[in-house]
């Protein structure tokens, strides 16, 4: 008898402990929304999760420690990706990213990985252990009768969290925001469970065909010729998208020699340069590949554009790989990581390249290889493909300057580095500055070779680099301070963290004349280079030249909505380039 009420004990303390768990793990989220109603929100959320986990389990104490652990885990997931990304934790992260890529992602963070590692060895321990200690609340009813009573209540429970999750429900005012802020603004868990139905792709607002048509009818007459001059006249093109790279000149703190580094110094080459408009920041180079390659920001998609190289690679039409196949052009991918990578490999094909070289085809060892690497196994490849008459496309991705930048202690940098060079800044952001500034002077001799390569010889070539968006710095950039020109547009000064550089040089003997924008969006960069290379224009590239000019560079910011909406009409509707 003693030994019974004993353990009888145990298992009340046991319960009542996972009792103090859950409600702990309540503080830490559903009462760290900023609003009561999302606040509300979010606790019937866990309690109709609680509900389904205990009629599942049939043990009250590891249901509470289960449902409170995953909605701390999905908080944690949240604001890391919110500090190293700058969006949202959605539910479509899940779908893509942790099928795909988790791991290889995780292996450059360590803390990240050892927190990973922690979840994935402690949560089933756990979760053994409280299933041996805390027998089944109905383990003295018959088998049948007690798995129809679970099953009931997991039923109610689950019709309950459809009920507070439905978009015209109960908590329809929580639902009731815009797009953008469900993805920005600080209701991490509220906007999780609000996208679990709006992550989907949606295209932009667009005007009747009729307005389209008197718009943009007149850039229809852009087609190439029936037929066109040969190839061999075209000029090569490469274009490189360098990894988390930005001029930092335009930070305060860094106004020594190390930070004017040539790659951003217009030379004899240089036809075009400036500040280049991202669309993401921290991390999704992807979008940026994305953008670059197809003359579309993700951001026009929606939420669902964020998974640009799954859900938006396939059914994009025209893209500037695809103009250049038409043109004579052989289309070359050289890539940085596993082909597998968040799904590079097929949305690279899907892009228009007919040839895709991923870190392993070049021999290079994946996250650790040198821009003057990836130049050297890039002009390997040139080398290899490059034919008599026919020029060649190659688009270059560097990984150099992906984060992490505070990993490793400064004594670890080579000089003057090591030493830190800049002051007056904390001592992580002077670390993650000092990092950077190590690796950029790398980069910048290696652009210097690559350009020696390209563009000091006398096969024309037009070469585009430019940076996909800027490091986190640990979340730690948005704080420095910077000294912006007295003449910078408003549009410069408002979108500071997504601001890179972009770098159009050539060889050509008559170079067109290329404008001159205040600010270029990163998806007006395939028009910039066809116009570089003074290469036809299909109706949909010359469109897309026609809207950066009325728009001054702008795309999504562009001064004339009006316009904007029948340009998504006139590109969606009647040319089909994303169906």
């Amino acid at each position: 008898m003693n030994a019974l009420s004993s353990r009888t004990a145990r298992l009340r303390a046991g319960r009542w402990l996972a009792a103090a768990w859950f409600a702990a793990c309540v503080g830490f989220t559903a009462w760290q929304e900023p609003a009561p109603g999302q606040q509300l929100f979010v606790l019937v959320v866990m309690l109709c999760s609680l509900g389904v986990a205990v009629c599942l389990t049939a043990r009250p104490a590891l249901a509470l420690v289960l449902t409170g652990a995953g909605f701390v885990l999905l908080k944690a997931l949240g604001q890391l990706k919110l500090r190293y990304l700058d969006s949202s934790l959605m539910p479509a992260d899940f779908i893509y990213f942790v099928r795909s890529s988790l791991v290889e992602t995780l292996e450059h963070y360590p803390p990240l990985l050892a927190a990973a590692a922690a979840v994935a060895i402690g949560l089933p321990l756990a979760v053994w252990l409280l299933w041996r200690r805390e027998p089944a609340v109905d383990a003295m009813q018959r088998r049948p009768r007690a798995l129809a009573t679970r099953a009931l209540g997991v039923a109610a429970a689950v019709f309950a969290l459809h009920l507070a999750l439905a978009a015209n429900g109960p908590f329809a005012q929580v639902h009731n925001r815009n797009a953008w802020q469900k993805l920005s603004d600080a209701a991490q868990l509220t906007n999780f469970f609000v996208n679990l139905e709006d992550d989907d792709v949606h295209l932009p607002p667009r005007s009747s065909d009729a307005i389209a048509e008197q718009a943009w009818a007149h850039t229809a007459g852009s087609a190439p010729p029936a037929v066109p001059a040969p190839a061999a006249r075209y000029p090569d093109i490469v274009q490189v998208l360098e990894e988390s790279t930005f001029d930092p000149s335009v930070f305060t703190a860094c106004n020594l020699p190390p930070c004017r580094v040539g790659m951003f110094r217009a030379d004899a080459h240089t036809r075009a340069h400036g500040a280049l408009r991202v669309h993401t920041f921290g991390g999704g180079t992807w979008v940026s590949e994305f953008a670059s390659l197809t003359g579309l920001p993700q951001s026009i998609f929606g939420p669902g554009g964020m998974y640009a190289p799954y859900v938006l690679a396939p059914r994009v039409h025209d893209t500037l790989p695809l103009q250049l196949q038409r043109l004579g052009y052989l289309t070359v991918a050289i890539y940085p990581t596993a082909g597998g990578f968040i799904n590079g490999r097929n949305a690279y094909r899907d892009y228009g390249f007919e040839q895709f070289y991923d870190v392993n085809d070049l021999g290079l060892q994946a996250w650790k290889s040198s821009d003057a690497q990836m130049f050297a196994a890039a002009w390997k490849v040139y080398q290899r493909v490059k034919q008599p008459g026919r020029p060649v496309f190659m688009m270059i991705l560097t990984l150099a300057q992906h984060g992490p930048h505070d990993i490793h202690p400064l004594s670890s940098l080579p000089p003057p580095y090591n030493r830190g060079l800049l002051h007056g800044l904390p001592e992580q952001a002077a670390l993650n500055f000092d990092t950077y500034l190590s690796r950029l002077q790398a980069s910048d001799r290696a652009m210097r070779e690559l350009e020696a390569r390209f563009l000091h010889r006398p096969q024309p070539t037009v070469l585009m680099t430019f940076g996909d968006h800027q490091p986190a710095f640990s979340g730690l950039i948005r704080e420095l301070t910077r000294t912006l020109p007295a003449t910078a547009p408003a549009s410069v000064r408002e979108k500071q963290d997504y601001l890179t550089y972009y770098m159009l040089k050539s060889n050509l003997v008559d170079p067109p004349l290329l404008p001159s924008y205040p600010l270029l969006d990163i998806a007006y960069l395939p028009s910039m280079v066809l116009q570089a290379a003074g290469l036809p224009t299909d109706p949909y590239f010359a469109a897309e030249t026609t809207l950066r000019d009325r728009c001054d560079g702008l795309y999504t910011d562009c001064a004339q909505p009006d316009l904007l909406a029948s340009y998504h009409a006139w590109i969606f509707d009647r040319l089909h380039v994303y169906q």
